[in-house]
């Protein structure tokens, strides 16, 4: 009874050796290209989760406060909120009724100058002025144009463009009111949009300047776009361990708004 039980164990064991030397015969002949492959797939996998999907932003490429660069009171306000501006658009005149009286007698003067050269010319060929006189004539008449563009400089300053093709989001004074150093309106650009992101620290070196990303917006608008990123902080968050990243995505159109919450996966 003892030897048939050894024997029964002895046959269990040489079955058990031979299914382990079967399997590792299997792996052993498994061709090297198929391991590799199935290598790689396992890194794409893991790359593909190394980014999640990450909660973001859409903000104006440049929000700036326009200001006078003279003192003055308010003539006229052309825009209102919500117009869509180009850029050199006349924005705001303030008064200028000096200036432009101003620039009258400096043409005045100027035109006077200018006869006055020509006359004296004829004078000094004929030996009736000196040199000096004559040359006296011409410089005053130079500095009659001098202050002509000056005045025509002073005169310009009285009209505030736009410096960009945007939205006015806002504006803070009206005809009649005093500018002095405040902001007299804010203009956007919106095309590009910017997308802000903030990302865990621990991300740090996945994303680079240049690479694509796919935006996904939030309601009302529900949609995708391709964006690309234009800055990656190379200055880490300490109290909260993150560090920006910035994208643009194009919107000639003015289609999508900024201030519309998204959410981003970048590319790997």
């Amino acid at each position: 009874m003892i030897k048939q039980v050894s024997l029964i164990t002895l046959l269990l064991s040489s079955c058990a050796m031979a299914t382990t030397q079967s399997e590792a015969e299997k792996l052993l002949a498994m061709p090297l290209d198929q391991s590799v492959t199935e290598h790689s797939q396992l890194q794409a996998d893991t790359a593909a989760n190394r980014l999640p999907q990450m909660d973001c932003l859409l903000t104006p490429s440049v929000d700036t406060n326009i200001a006078s660069p003279v003192v003055g009171v308010i003539d006229k306000v052309l825009v209102q909120r919500g117009d869509l501006v180009k850029q050199g658009d006349v924005l705001v005149k303030l008064r200028s009724e000096v200036e432009v009286a101003t620039l009258k007698l400096n043409r005045a003067q100027a035109d006077y100058g200018q006869r006055t050269i020509k006359r004296n010319t004829e004078l000094y060929q004929r030996k009736l002025i000196s040199e000096q006189e004559k040359d006296e004539i011409i410089i005053n008449n130079r500095i009659y144009g001098y202050e002509m563009e000056q005045t025509r400089a002073m005169l310009a300053q009285k009209t505030v463009r736009s410096p960009l093709t945007g939205v006015v989001v806002d504006t803070f004074l009206d005809p009649g009111e005093y500018v002095g150093e405040e902001p007299i309106l804010q203009v956007v650009q919106l095309d590009p949009l910017y997308i802000e992101v903030v990302v865990p620290a621990k991300y740090y070196g996945d994303i680079v300047q240049g690479s694509s990303a796919r935006v996904m917006l939030e309601a009302p608008l529900q949609t995708s776009h391709d964006a690309e990123v234009q800055i990656v902080d190379r200055i880490l968050d300490a109290a909260s361990g993150t560090f920006g990243v910035r994208l643009s995505v194009s919107n000639p159109d003015y289609l999508l708004p900024a201030g519309l919450k998204c959410s981003v996966s970048f590319a790997q």
